[in-house]
């Protein structure tokens, strides 16, 4: 499973989570009924967020340059194998940003002795079946639903290394981008300091 170098994924925590609610409701119905199998209202979507296990489960994410979560793997794992839901904001499809997070889980699941990686999907979503094919996954199709199957080699010094790495340059990235970010905004909101001073300035100086 090779995934775009440029794409870099981060481990999620609790701390994430008013972002992962930003990126579930900014999903249109249509794209959340081919996530979660149906069309969650807004209520819905925080309390699948909140009730996220992160002890249990492992939830991956892209940031952009705004710190807006723009993918999101969410693996929630069971005995012996890993079930894996990705979703992929309008305007960020067709990069290989949902491949980058299937890979990242694979290695992950894998490297935590999983046997399985599991899909489970509409039918009618061909995006998430294009992507499941594309890895290798083995799909069985039956009354409009779908499950993509991953049979998981053992971990190895190569797969363990491999996701060491994914993180620390991940955690890297995201560190970097916040630092960016805030110096943006801290610049922004300096020029418009500027501005609004001299504005009040000139308007000092008019004639009475």
């Amino acid at each position: 499973m090779h995934a775009r170098a440029d794409i870099l994924t981060k481990t999620l925590t609790p701390l994430d989570r008013p972002a992962l609610s930003r990126h579930f409701v900014a999903l249109d119905a249509e794209d959340r009924r081919l996530r979660f199998g149906i069309a969650l209202t807004d209520r819905a979507i925080l309390d699948y967020v909140e009730h996220i296990d992160f002890e249990r489960d492992t939830v991956l994410g892209v940031f952009d340059d705004e710190l807006q979560l723009i993918g999101v793997g969410h693996l929630a794992q069971a005995v012996g194998q890993g079930e894996l839901g990705v979703s992929v904001l309008p305007g960020f499809r067709g990069r290989g940003i949902g491949n980058a997070l299937l890979g990242r889980a694979h290695m992950h699941a894998r490297n935590h002795g999983l046997k399985q990686l599991f899909m489970h999907c509409l039918s009618e979503n061909s995006a998430m079946l294009h992507l499941a094919r594309k890895q290798g996954m083995r799909i069985v199709s039956a009354s409009g639903e779908a499950d993509a199957h991953l049979a998981l080699a053992p971990s190895d010094v190569t797969s363990l290394a491999t996701e060491l790495m994914a993180e620390r340059v991940g955690l890297f990235d995201y560190a970097l981008k916040s630092h960016v970010y805030a110096l943006r905004r801290l610049t922004s909101a300096w020029t418009d300091s500027e501005q609004k001073d001299r504005g009040e300035s000139k308007k000092d100086k008019k004639p009475a």
